[in-house]
């Protein structure tokens, strides 16, 4: 293209030094027209009153330019747009109500501008070369005073989070560390009713995620908002980060009642693929928020000892377990010394704890275990079988009575490999017994389930665990078992009964004995 010819940028200049002189209705103008069209701008005062303030500097300063040719690569920060900037950051108001003002208001102020031209009465050629300068210029002064509004906008969007985060992280530890606290302010400062119900929620990532810092903290806000929602919770959640990937939620009820667990696992397994959630239960009150809070931490060291485990872990589903974990390796003791080799963590032994775990479940029922694991029966009668030879002799000796059982038969299942042994060199050290305990104390044998009259009793080797729920009656042949009628008296059978469940609650007793209660 050829040298541009001086006479349209005359002309602007002559139009915008005519436009000029209504700057304050021009300003007004564009400013109604705003608040008109972009809902989330008007209603405070305050707002309202810096968004007039920034128009008149933006029409001004556009027509300096055009007036006197200015370069926009002399363009600054103009105080009022970038006052207008922070305001709407502050307040939650989407960057987006900024860009749409600038673009809206840019071409309002353009019809201001066309109508002054058509009145200059200039030849055509000179009116269009005009309009081309006019919209160059002011096209390109939007795009520069755009991108650093919304710069502006963004950086006084990050300071302001983190000052109300730490804040609020500051309000948060004072109740939690059980400090009297101002309930009014304080609520007033979290944005948050503390004297209602919560269910507390610790939500991590625990792989780093891409897309810088900020970016997890955003996925884990995205989600519990999204939870509140699912639950209809009445008010939005109360989000409190520790770290680039950790957060504590707090989700408000209006009355006391069991969230659906199933509909929260569903959301959380169809969201991001690398959060995980842990929930406590439903509380009241400022001391419900502290525990509720508590129950969900525990709930996250089952997770994280269980990992990869599942994406939600519910304290009410787990609370029995999650107490367990405060020792995890005197765990591990507990269920190596229980369990025997069969706590081993390998494929084989994964198998015969589910079976022997649904076996116990079911009243020692084969035909219902089988039916539960679609197994043939034969199969179950195996692996129980199996799971005795690989435990060895149980030890009735002590007296307990459980106080849990479905909860201490989940602790295998629940911990997994956080609770299993290693092999040792590929072998494992079977327990040494070279006689039932049961024989060694002068009781009598537990026979094995394919025992038959007239047959010997075995003179070493493990107890049998065969323990179902049948009554000494309904088998009188096995050997060693004493029966009613001719086989041994009905108290006989419920001493036998009495020490087989001691012999039961002695295998699936909760960590360090705190799951049977001594008689």
């Amino acid at each position: 293209m050829g040298v541009e010819s001086p006479e349209p940028a005359r002309e602007l200049s002559v139009s915008a030094a005519h436009v000029e002189s209504n700057l304050a209705e021009i300003s007004h103008d564009v400013w109604e027209h705003l608040l008109i069209e972009i809902p989330q701008v008007r209603g405070e005062a305050a707002v309202e009153r810096i968004l007039l303030a920034s128009v008149k500097e933006n029409v001004a300063t556009l027509l300096h330019i055009f007036e006197n040719d200015i370069p926009l690569e002399n363009l600054e920060g103009l105080a009022a747009a970038n006052e207008h900037a922070r305001r709407l950051a502050q307040r939650d108001i989407p960057v987006s109500a900024l860009i749409r003002a600038y673009r809206l208001g840019h071409w309002r102020f353009l019809q201001w501008c066309l109508d002054e031209l058509s009145l200059r009465g200039a030849d055509d050629v000179v009116s269009a070369a005009t309009n081309r300068r006019m919209l160059k210029v002011s096209f390109g002064y939007i795009d520069r005073i755009t991108e650093h509004v919304t710069d502006v906008y963004y950086r006084e969007r990050e300071r302001w989070l983190m000052g109300r985060t730490a804040m609020r992280a500051a309000r948060v530890r004072d109740i939690l560390a059980g400090k009297e606290v101002d309930l009014d302010a304080t609520e007033a400062a979290l944005g948050y009713r503390l004297r209602r119900h919560h269910l507390g929620l610790v939500a991590w990532m625990p792989t780093p995620t891409p897309g810088g810092a900020g970016a997890g903290l955003t996925r884990l806000d995205r989600l519990t908002h999204e939870m509140a929602e699912e639950l209809g919770c009445p008010t939005g959640p109360l989000f409190v980060p520790r770290d680039e990937g950790l957060a504590w939620a707090w989700l408000p009820f209006g009355c006391h009642s069991e969230p659906s667990w199933d509909r929260l696992s569903g959301l959380v397994e169809s969201g991001e693929p690398s959060v995980q959630v842990c929930a406590g239960s439903v509380q009241r009150g400022i001391g419900g928020f502290r525990s509720t809070n508590r129950e969900a931490l525990r709930a996250q060291e089952l997770a994280t000892a269980a990992s990869p485990g599942r994406r939600l872990t519910a304290y009410a589903q787990v609370a029995p377990i999650a107490l367990m974990c405060d020792n995890l390796p005197d765990l591990r003791t507990w269920v190596g010394r229980v369990l025997g080799p069969l706590a081993v963590d390998d494929e084989q032994c994964a198998l015969l704890r589910e079976t022997l775990r649904d076996f116990l479940a079911t009243g020692c029922n084969y035909t219902a275990t089988a039916s539960n694991e679609t197994l043939h029966k034969n199969t179950v009668h195996y692996r129980i079988r199996k799971a005795e030879e690989i435990m060895g002799a149980l030890d009735p000796s002590r007296t307990y009575r459980p106080c849990d059982r479905p909860a201490r038969r989940q602790v295998p299942r629940r911990l997994g490999h956080a609770a299993a042994r290693r092999r040792n060199g590929g072998t494992t050290a079977r327990w040494k017994s070279s006689a039932s305990p049961l024989r060694a104390s002068g009781s009598r044998t537990l026979a094995s389930s394919t025992a038959h009259p007239g047959r010997p009793p075995r003179s070493a080797g493990p107890a049998p665990l065969h323990t179902g729920t049948w009554c000494a009656s309904a088998a009188p042949h096995r050997a060693g078992v004493p029966a009613p009628g001719p086989h041994g008296t009905a108290a006989e059978s419920r001493r036998w009964l009495c020490r087989r469940e001691a012999a039961l609650a002695h295998l699936w007793g909760s960590v360090a004995d705190l799951g049977v209660v001594a008689v």
